[in-house]
């Protein structure tokens, strides 16, 4: 059905003539699900941008945004609600009357969504139903009990806390105060790169001037406000808060006519990462924006004596041991890690090799060309001995194989490559920069879950859960237990031909995901294998992508545990070629 078509029953303008507050929670958790529900993004932004112009006021603008795109706290403000999936989840069971482990578990899983399982519960429960009425809260009062579970500190008083909260919320407002409160997506196939474009056409503003103030104020609330305001002229650039990042694509989606127009470097089996610096002070930040300097506190400490002036640079945590960059499996060690004792520093240390620059010299660098943005790092680099990458000239095909097979001798992932005239194309993946690389491996896997897709793919289950077998295992009950999930490598035709072959195997439904009999096999791709403890396996798959699917094959001819458990041992202790030789072009190498 086209946007066009679509029943009223969800219409903002059709909730605003029933005398629905343009301001209230319930207005915009409507909205949201309704642009949850639109096929395309042009869609989207349009219902978006509807509903911001409605808004009554500057402050319920910012909300709005935030709430959408950033969650219960600005981004830049490093604040958390601090509430975990667990204690959502054993809350949830306690305001429903049902069993955690016996029912609450067995749904979450098959949704893959706590939210949409608390959601699904509260509304088909009459003892839920009867003592939970939505008091049309507001925008800003929403914002108030963040603020209150924010400054909880006990599980006990949050979940006396979010009790109280539900029973004044329907069962669609609890779904997405708790996807806001957990500071991510809503998961409505509409995140923070459209809400930009909708600020624009809500307020008549330029889309590239809102995207770059949302760039460097890191703000979407404060980006909208002062669009609203028509003041975008007044945002400044301030460190210490996270910057978009520029994105790569795989080489095999991009056609490219002239790889001499490119520049090399090798891409490490690290972690994307943010510096900020300026004298004494550090922060370091993420590739999905959170402050991790606490994780590293070898790094900020190396910057700290460093004393730059204000500067901003992108670039790669890795673990470096032995003249060596360790594989991803030793740096996720010190992931998440709030405090890593001195034993974990010693084994597992960590350096930052920079290779791009944001902002140097007083000023944002985004628009300078990558050969003068290279100039400047470089001499960084030199005066202040940072880490950075060496790049190399390429000519050819030729040219790109060797310098990859070099790179994988070394245990790095493979190459970048560079457009040279290319500026710095903040939260956007075009072919300016393009990542060579092989996957980590590949295994047989059983479609356990299916799950439908959003925006374009609405009304197609698109989303995989796979499974390996632990039928054979005696640490198991079950035949097949997840070990990640898929949502892309399949043509059109095949997505269409797999919709058809899972109509007979639907064992349950739950909301929008489908829980399938075991009888369909996919052999997936990855770029490698985590620890994951959460897990039931101990185990996910790193970007886990469809190879082929192997309709040739039976849940039986599945790979099991044991095999994930070979492979991640492989991956850990792999051989990699000494990069002491090549230790000087983290030192500064020649421009290019």
């Amino acid at each position: 059905m086209s946007d066009e078509k679509r029943g009223p029953r969800n219409d903002p303008e059709n909730n605003r003539s029933q005398g629905l507050n343009r301001d209230s929670f319930l207005q915009f958790c409507e909205t949201m699900e309704d642009v949850s529900r639109t096929r395309s993004m042009n869609g989207k932004i349009a219902r978006f941008a509807a509903y911001l112009g409605g808004l009554p006021g500057t402050g319920d603008v910012d909300l709005a945004c935030r709430f959408a795109g950033e969650g219960a706290f600005p981004s830049v403000s490093g604040r958390r609600a601090s509430v975990g999936h667990r204690t959502i989840g054993i809350c949830a069971a306690e305001f429903c009357g049902i069993d955690y482990d016996l029912v609450f578990k067995p749904c979450r899983t098959a949704t893959g969504s706590s939210s949409e399982t608390i959601q699904r519960l509260m509304e088909n429960l009459d003892e839920v139903r009867a003592k939970q009425r939505s008091s049309l809260p507001g925008l800003r009062q929403i914002e108030s009990e963040f603020e209150r579970l924010g400054q909880a500190r006990s599980r006990d008083n949050k979940q006396a806390l979010l009790h109280e909260i539900w029973t004044r919320l329907s069962p669609v407002e609890v779904k997405y105060f708790i996807r806001i409160m957990g500071q991510g997506s809503l998961r409505t196939g509409f995140e923070a790169r459209s809400i930009t474009p909708a600020i624009a056409a809500a307020f008549g503003a330029d889309a590239e001037q809102v995207r770059y103030v949302h760039m460097i104020t890191g703000s979407l609330g404060r980006t909208a406000a002062l669009a609203r305001e028509g003041r975008l002229h007044e945002a400044g650039f301030g460190l210490f808060h996270p910057l978009a990042f520029m994105l790569a694509s795989p080489i095999e989606s991009r056609s490219i006519g002239d790889l001499a127009g490119y520049v090399a470097e090798e891409k490490f089996d690290g972690m994307r990462c943010q510096v900020h610096t300026d004298g004494g002070e550090v922060r370091l930040y993420s590739r999905d924006l959170n402050d991790i300097s606490g994780s590293f506190p070898e790094v900020t400490a190396v910057f700290a004596g460093k004393q730059l002036p204000p500067t901003v640079l992108d670039g790669e945590l890795c673990v470096f041991r032995d003249n060596t960059i360790r594989p991803f499996q030793h740096l996720q060690k010190r992931m998440g890690l709030k405090k890593p004792s001195n034993k974990i520093l010693e084994s597992h240390p960590v350096i930052f090799i920079a290779y791009d620059v944001m902002f140097t010299g007083g000023r944002p660098v985004f628009d300078l060309p990558l050969g003068e943005r290279r100039e400047l790092l470089e001499d960084l680099s030199a005066e202040y001995h940072i880490n950075l990458t060496r790049q190399y000239t390429i000519a050819d095909e030729a040219d790109v194989e060797r310098l990859f097979n070099e790179a994988l001798a070394r245990g790095n992932e493979g190459l970048m490559l560079k457009r040279r005239g290319s500026t710095y194309e903040y939260g956007q993946r075009k072919k300016s920069w393009l990542k060579v690389k092989k996957p980590g491996g590949s295994i047989d896997t059983v479609i356990m879950y299916a799950t439908a897709g959003s925006g374009r793919r609405g009304g197609t289950y698109s989303d995989f859960t796979l499974g390996v077998s632990v039928k054979d295992d005696d640490r198991y009950e079950e035949e097949f237990i997840p070990i990640g999930k898929a949502y892309g490598g399949y043509s059109n035709e095949e997505l269409k031909k797999l919709n058809e072959a899972i109509k007979p195997l639907i064992a349950d439904r739950f909301g929008p995901t489908l829980s399938l009999l075991p009888g369909i096999v996919v052999e997936v791709e990855f770029d490698t294998i985590q620890l994951n403890r959460r897990t039931k396996a101990g185990y996910t798959l790193r970007l886990p992508r469809f190879r082929a699917i192997r309709w040739d094959l039976t849940p039986a001819d599945a790979d099991t545990l044991r095999d994930v458990e070979k492979l991640y041992d492989e991956l850990v202790n792999a051989e990699r070629a000494s990069q002491a030789g090549e230790m000087s072009f983290y030192r500064g190498g020649s421009r290019v």
